[in-house]
């Protein structure tokens, strides 16, 4: 091989080394995105832009009266109980079409539609309620009036009819619904606002559970943990009842009973022994039956 000859193939395997060694240095450099991500790169930027977050239903009323933001481990059924509603109503007032679809962080309405309205009126110190005068409000010839010239001095204007509290024999009506005892047998463990939100009364199994009160069966079923087969009445806009731990339900949802009604037999169901479980609940709130239950 000549010495020109050599030089030249000594310089193509030189050239070729670098031009590898320039492919390589580019692939090491490029970025690497992850589609996979939610977030993405604005075009020609080279700037990360993060997904939007998910804009819950009814956070605009987060906090407001007469709404419930729902918590981890919540179902409607708890919601209704927690709230003093049936489960139906509050799936019915935000068209749930699926009442087992909630999200934790969701708003929901838990009064009916009139009351929140009714709570976005909030009087002033002197009682009155306030509210704008729409132009639907005034008749077509006070406009005239009122466009034809402006008036020296504008007149008192009647004041804004004022929201009438209940009257306390409402309220104590309310409260005395006349309730007696759901079954016969002894107390094992009274109310305690931490560790037991109701009575347990022993009995054996098949021991009739009887209503408290009259009322609407607002729940009948096992798909609140802790509480077996369980039974929720409505009694009026104050009160409801739970009957727990049942071995079998009588009664069915949106059926109306009477006081002392035979409504399930008792059991053990998602329970340590036979037992009833009762609650009663003032506004969602699990209060001591004692305050309404007879002596015995």
């Amino acid at each position: 091989m000549s010495v020109s000859r050599g030089v030249a193939v000594w310089g193509s395997v030189v050239l070729a080394g670098l031009v590898l060694a320039g492919c390589g240095t580019r692939l090491t450099g490029a970025p690497v995105e992850d589609r996979g991500t939610s977030a993405g790169r604005a075009a020609g930027t080279g700037v990360v832009v993060a997904a939007p977050e998910k804009v819950l239903p009814g956070a605009e009323n987060a906090g407001k009266p007469g709404y419930y933001t729902v918590k981890p481990g919540d179902t409607l059924i708890r919601i209704g109980l927690e709230t003093g509603q049936s489960w139906k109503d509050v799936a019915r007032w935000n068209s749930l079409e699926n009442a087992n679809l909630i999200e934790v962080g969701q708003v929901l309405r838990v009064v009916p539609p009139s009351t929140v309205a009714a709570a976005a009126a909030v009087p002033d110190a002197s009682g009155v309620v306030t509210r704008p005068v729409t132009a639907s409000a005034v008749s077509p010839q006070t406009q005239t009036q009122a466009g034809a010239a402006k008036p020296a001095a504008v007149a008192a204007a009647a004041p804004a009819p004022a929201i009438t509290p209940a009257p306390p024999a409402a309220a104590a009506a309310d409260d005395d619904l006349g309730f007696i005892w759901p079954a016969s047998g002894v107390l094992l463990a009274g109310f305690d606002e931490a560790r037991n939100k109701g009575y347990d009364i022993a009995g054996k199994a098949g021991d009739p559970v009887l209503a408290a009160a009259d009322g609407r069966v607002v729940y009948a079923g096992a798909g609140l943990r802790g509480y077996g087969n369980l039974i929720i009445l409505k009694h009026n806009n104050t009160f409801l009842t739970a009957y727990a731990h049942n071995q079998t339900l009588l009664v069915k949802e949106d059926q109306s009973v009477r006081r002392g009604q035979k409504i399930a037999e008792m059991g053990s169901t998602d329970a340590d022994r036979v037992k009833l479980h009762f609650e009663v609940r003032r506004q969602g709130k699990p209060v001591d039956p004692s305050r309404y239950l007879p002596s015995r």
